[in-house]
């Protein structure tokens, strides 16, 4: 086990997809995709969105980015153009557990990554929409400053942490 705080690293997990220029990044995992997903009792009463402009129809669960004090406005690709929609709705958290479970009750769509959805979409408690809408980008990777030498021990902990096909 490495203390990264004791070993003096501002050092933590995120999407690999942006990182500040002074940082390192490695990749710790595989390539993820978002889900955009509810549950069959809420498309009973609601017509699956074709589109991700559809959503300004739907009761969509938001969850609210603590680094950004705001919901995270959900992102879509087709053909390599890319779409920001924000939604609306009658909940939104911080916690991607409490969406999930918001979800599953059929309170509203959801928008999360593979790994938080993809059991509930492959277990039939949620239905899978606008999946062409959603390409794979790159999944969560280690972070750390690349001005800083790295002690062994914390080398040890990339080594062992880091994702190869």
């Amino acid at each position: 086990f490495v203390d990264i705080a004791k070993e003096g690293f501002d050092a933590g997990i995120r999407l690999g997809e942006s990182l500040d220029n002074d940082m390192i990044g490695v990749r710790i995992g595989a390539d993820l995709e978002m889900i955009v997903a509810g549950a069959p009792d809420y498309f009973r009463d609601h017509s699956p969105p074709k589109t991700p402009h559809d959503l300004t129809g739907h009761n969509c669960i938001n969850l609210r980015m603590p680094t950004l004090g705001a919901p995270y406005v959900w992102e879509f690709e087709k053909e390599a153009r890319p779409l920001n929609v924000r939604v609306a709705g009658q909940f939104t958290c911080s916690d991607s557990e409490l969406i999930v479970d918001a979800a599953l009750a059929g309170r509203g769509l959801v928008c999360l990554p593979s790994d938080h959805l993809g059991p509930h979409v492959d277990g039939g408690r949620l239905i899978r929409v606008l999946a062409d809408w959603c390409p794979p980008f790159a999944g969560y990777h280690l972070y750390y400053p690349s001005r800083r030498q790295v002690t062994s021990a914390f080398r040890l902990l990339v080594d062992g942490l880091r994702y190869s096909d």
